[in-house]
């Protein structure tokens, strides 16, 4: 490898180098900022969500998209809007499922070197640069998340979702892993977890494996019952929120 190569994207690498100097890290904490409040004012009235995890690397022929195609149809069935990272695989299908369904089809998308291209299937989408705040608006406005196989980053969104509610910093909405046999070896080691009090009893109880959609549809549907409620939004003028 070359001296001068970068080994990792060149707008990551800043965040291994320690402290910057005072301006640049001003303008860092500016540049995240505007990034929230362009999410917030994107996404305000975007109605409930229910967001689905899931690979970029599905092919349109591969049972998990269909499988993610058809969550999107039964999300908009609810009355929901499906939201996704944007991009394609299990977030193309679910989007399009959605779509296909005159449900409402919303992408938060990431800037990557590759990959991650915004997918056709939406109606709302934005762009973000930074990782951890994507994260925050794909848990922000759902009340309900589906997790699809995926690799490491399907991974992190599960497993930071699920420490939001084991630690009660969100609140405990359903969670759906679809995949027996993709995800059993992880729920295996979630028990191992349990059997060495590295995590609690109840902390298993808010994950359901399934893969059957039934299931699924009547465990996010029986909490919804019981807890949906939503405040209508006003536009405000002074905000210049278009009707």
């Amino acid at each position: 490898m070359k001296p001068s190569q970068r080994i990792i994207p060149a707008k990551q690498h800043v965040y291994l180098e320690g402290p910057k100097d005072r301006s640049y890290e001003f303008l860092f904490a500016f540049r995240v900022f505007r990034q929230f409040i362009k999410g917030f004012r994107t996404l305000h009235f975007v109605g409930p969500c229910i967001t689905v995890f899931g690979s970029a690397r599905f092919s349109e022929d591969h049972p998990y998209y269909t499988m993610a195609r058809e969550c999107g149809k039964r999300i908009a069935g609810l009355g929901f809007a499906t939201m996704t990272g944007g991009g394609p695989g299990i977030m193309e299908a679910a989007n399009r499922g959605a779509k296909e369904a005159g449900g409402k089809s919303v992408g938060c998308n990431i800037e990557l070197p590759f990959e991650q291209k915004p997918n056709p299937y939406l109606d709302i989408t934005i762009t973000f640069e930074h990782f951890f705040v994507r994260k925050v608006l794909l848990v922000k406005y759902s009340y309900a998340f589906i997790i699809m196989p995926g690799g490491v980053g399907t991974m992190d969104e599960f497993f930071e979702t699920l420490t939001l509610m084991q630690t009660k910093t969100m609140t405990q909405f359903p969670i759906v892993l679809l995949g027996k046999a993709y995800y059993q070896p992880m729920m295996d080691y979630l028990h191992v977890m349990k059997e060495n009090k590295t995590i609690g009893e109840a902390d298993l109880d808010l994950v359901l494996l399934t893969d059957s959609l039934d299931e699924a549809f009547e465990h996010i549907h029986k909490y919804i019952r019981s807890n949906y409620q939503v405040k209508p939004r006003k536009r405000l003028w002074w905000f210049m929120e278009k009707k």
